[in-house]
């Protein structure tokens, strides 16, 4: 990344015209780098940007003032784990695996809130962090690691979102079959 910090924001809103011009204003209200912004399933919209703390909550917070009445959810995550981005952008790099441990949610919020506590709770490698397409705005992450740190990563992962989460399922495999790591290594 260009830009120094390790913060994202998030803003999801369900207009597609306003998701364009909600990106456009928090674009021009800080020096955030651009990480996505593109619609997602069901038809809405999302902006992801990475910068320093304060630059993604003015950021944020100028894409939440303009969003008002399409807005779906919003984050600023202040201290990102430094696995997130590149699960999000799939550059991670696996080189082991081991466990297999996924984490569905409704939203992408609660995936990118629940992959962040996932991290820093437990030893695991994030393999994939997908958000909404083509997979009707749902959204997931896996991870692998040993069998006892990918239940751990997985239950901070459910507890970070608890009572706030649109969880839709979670499981731990713990001797996946290697296919099903193809497509990330």
């Amino acid at each position: 990344m260009n830009i120094h910090g390790n913060a994202i924001g998030l803003i999801e809103l369900s207009s597609i015209s306003t998701g364009y011009l909600v990106t456009d204003a928090m674009l021009k209200t800080a020096s955030v780098e651009l990480v996505l912004s593109r619609t997602v399933c069901p038809g809405k919209f999302i902006c992801l940007v990475w910068g320093d703390v304060a630059a993604v909550e003015a950021s944020v917070a100028a894409g939440i003032q303009l969003g008002q009445g399409y807005l779906v959810n919003d984050l600023v995550i202040p201290n990102l784990h430094p696995q997130i981005y590149p699960a999000i952008t799939a550059t991670n790099q696996i080189t082991e695996t081991g466990a297999l441990g996924v984490i569905e949610t409704f939203d992408i919020v609660s995936t990118i809130l629940a992959a962040d506590a996932s991290v820093k709770a437990a030893d695991v490698n994030l393999c994939e962090l997908r958000i909404a397409m083509a997979i009707g705005g749902k959204a997931f992450y896996t991870m692998t690691g040993d069998v006892a740190a990918v239940e751990a990563a997985v239950k901070a992962g459910l507890e970070s979102l608890e009572g706030k989460g649109l969880v839709v399922h979670h499981v731990v495999i713990p001797r996946p079959r290697p296919e099903l790591f193809r497509e990330f290594i």
